[in-house]
């Protein structure tokens, strides 16, 4: 039961993120929806570094998170919804060390371009090297294959 929780959970969150970006973006809505945008920002806040050029900015506000926590996040939700799919038939081809390793090295590429070069990527490239993370974080954790 945890489990499923975790991955709806999962689905959620990536939802709530452009959804609270949105309502943040709209000027004069009611206080209960203003604070439900708020409170998403201030998770994200404890999570995130949130800094203003390393995110996507939608209806031309900032998202909660960062591009990468952005891909880890919709990553996740995707693995998520993938878990639902193939039932229990699907199982990692590898072990979930292994699995994490390589789900790992996009984001560690990034990483090292960016230290050894001064040059942030892009925001998309970003956000599709930290969606594999993510994905089988919430792969492992929704299947139990730790």
């Amino acid at each position: 039961m945890l489990r499923l929780v975790f991955g709806v959970t999962a689905i959620a969150w990536a939802v709530l993120l452009p959804l609270a970006t949105w309502i943040a973006s709209e000027r004069g809505l009611p206080g209960p929806l203003a604070a439900f945008a708020f409170v998403i920002y201030r998770c994200g806040s404890l999570i995130c570094h949130q800094l203003p050029e390393r995110s996507f900015h939608l209806w031309a506000t900032q998202m909660p998170v960062c591009a990468r926590c952005t891909g880890i996040y919709a990553g996740g939700a995707v693995a998520a919804l993938g878990t639902a799919v193939v039932g229990r038939r699907g199982r990692l081809p590898v072990s979930a060390r292994t699995g994490l390793m390589v789900a790992s090295l996009p984001t560690l590429a990034t990483l090292l371009v960016e230290w050894a070069t001064g040059v942030m990527p892009a925001g998309w490239s970003r956000a599709l090297a930290g969606a594999p993370l993510g994905g089988i974080i919430v792969w492992i954790i929704v299947r139990g294959e730790a």
